[in-house]
């Protein structure tokens, strides 16, 4: 943990990127390039960028100097949009700010290309794609040649360089799962203005899986990494993702390399957290069963985003913000009677479930109402032995956000089992229960084989997995994210639910890029 946390002071520095009217693919830099990559102790400061990048906005930390102009800097940053994305326009989250730009379309569905924070997601996958492409392009192995990069030192550059791929093929593995057809632009571009060429959804796909493949072998062993940073684990899991989904993005189930990866992870000794609870509190870096966070920092790494926003968001009405390490709440996120419907709310000892109830009615008659929806109290700014986060305003949070985790792994094998991957259903059985065990704190809850079907498997990672920016994906894979099969409170805009128009599986692409660039073609509806 301590290698972003220490260095980021130093790397926001280094890149800065505005994005304005169109898209700017390419980084600006403050120094130039011949500046900062002539002495290879500023590769650690830029490396430390391109991880921060998914946690902070701008160049000096909270709000100010933005990457990204045209939104509310602390509204746009890339985790808090992605989540946003995720988990607005599912059964998990409703946002009451819905005068905000972008918010109230999410909540109900009926966004168009114009969308604030559909373009501010947009932005944010390119603005990371960009910088990532002139790490790779500027630490190439004739450029490190060229520049006089010692031996030893090119063998570390190396290692970073595989990390800056991963981070690029993690965004756009965002791009492929939130856009489907995008431009495309990798380190052989070059740097100058022209117009990406667009790629489909499938051609994207391979070039994810042929990046991931490509570097696996020369990341660091799983767990051998510092704590924060990419290792082969992380690649499988992402891995895993991509295949999982391979049949909502190219047509084809690819379901028996999404458990042999699942499998890899698996096997590569990670520990299931004892406490569900620990996985979300303000030490988390020291919780077991996290293969890849975002890291977040009170003091270094300050952003409105991130796990800052997940944590004071939801706060509001009777909840005592200070017991959650916080300074007060901003009276926004809540849950829907479908999630909570998941979930036995008289088991008080299940640790999953976080609901806050007191002042709070479960079903949602105004959005906007911070009262109408259940409380959820998943993140919070505190140990797990009870002290409150570093920044001393407890403003701004430490807990990472668990981006990939044993959990998940555990059940994206079972589900890969079910949809005829191959794998043993009593293994698949074993994980699950796994799960159960340790929310319950016993085996009173454990499942058969004959109880583990896929619709068993959607409910249990929403149980398992909610608020953590899975679930718009997963009820697209299983085709419940648009028809009439499945409905929630203000699907489509109706308090009831109602079905929504089948393109609304993928985002459109921002109104503005395709004013901006001839070679792009809108989504399908948009």
């Amino acid at each position: 943990m301590t290698y972003i946390k220490n260095v980021l002071v130093a790397a926001v520095c280094l890149l800065a990127v505005a994005c304005a009217d169109d898209l700017e693919l390419q980084p600006k830099n403050e120094l130039t390039s011949s500046t900062i990559y002539e002495n290879f102790d500023n590769y650690t400061n830029v490396l430390a960028k391109l991880y921060a990048g998914y946690a902070i906005t701008g160049q000096q930390g909270g709000t100010g100097r933005p990457d990204v102009l045209g939104i509310d800097e602390g509204a746009s940053s890339y985790f808090r949009t992605y989540w946003k994305l995720q988990e607005l326009p599912t059964d998990e989250a409703v946002l009451a700010w819905v005068n905000d730009p972008g918010v109230n379309p999410l909540n109900q569905m009926t966004w168009s290309a114009n969308n604030a924070l559909v373009q501010a997601m947009y932005y944010r996958i390119y603005y990371q794609i960009a910088a990532a492409n002139e790490f790779i392009r500027e630490t190439s192995d004739d450029n490190l040649n060229a520049r006089g990069i010692a031996d030893n030192d090119q063998a570390v550059a190396r290692q970073y360089r595989a990390e800056a791929r991963f981070l690029r093929a993690l965004s756009y593995w965002h791009a492929l799962d939130l856009f489907g057809s995008v431009p495309f632009v990798d380190e052989a571009d070059g740097v100058g203005s022209y117009f990406p060429e667009q790629i489909s959804r499938t051609e994207l796909f391979n070039y994810v899986e042929s990046e991931l493949l490509a570097i696996e072998s020369a990341l660091v062993t799983a767990q051998q990494n510092e704590y924060g940073r990419v290792d082969q684990a992380a690649a499988w899991t992402l891995l895993s993702k991509l295949y999982l989904n391979a049949e909502v993005y190219t047509g084809e189930g690819r379901y028996s390399e999404a458990l042999d990866y699942a499998q890899r992870v698996i096997d590569a000794n990670f520990t299931l957290e004892p406490e569900y609870g620990d996985l979300f509190l303000a030490d988390n870096n020291t919780a077991e069963g996290i293969i890849l966070p975002i890291i977040s920092d009170g003091i270094s790494t300050r952003s409105f985003g991130n796990t800052t926003f997940l944590a004071h968001a939801a706060v509001g009405g009777e909840i005592d913000p200070a017991t959650l390490g916080l300074n007060g709440g901003w009276f926004g996120l809540r849950t829907t009677s479908a999630l909570v419907s998941l979930f036995d709310t008289t088991d008080v000892d299940n640790e999953r479930n976080t609901f806050f109830t007191d002042g709070q009615q479960l079903e949602i008659n105004d959005l906007s109402t911070f009262n109408d929806g259940y409380a959820v109290l998943k993140y919070k700014n505190i140990t797990s032995t009870g002290e409150m986060g570093s920044d001393p305003a407890l403003n701004f949070v430490d807990t990472d956000y668990p981006l990939f985790r044993l959990a998940d792994v555990y059940l994206m094998y079972a589900e890969a089992v079910l949809r005829g991957g191959g794998g043993d259903v009593n293994t698949a059985v074993g994980y699950v229960n796994a799960l159960r065990e340790r929310a319950h704190d016993s085996s009173e809850e454990n499942i058969a084989s004959d109880d583990l079907t896929l619709d068993f498997i959607l409910d249990e990672r929403a149980r398992e997995l909610y608020w953590e920016g899975h679930r718009r994906t997963d009820l697209v894979r299983f085709d419940r994210f648009t028809g009439s099969e499945y409905l929630w409170p203000w699907k489509g805009g109706a308090p009831e639910g109602t079905a929504v128009e089948d393109f609304r599986t993928v985002y459109p692409l921002p109104a503005n890029d395709l004013a901006a660039n001839p070679n792009l073609k809108q989504n399908e509806g948009y």
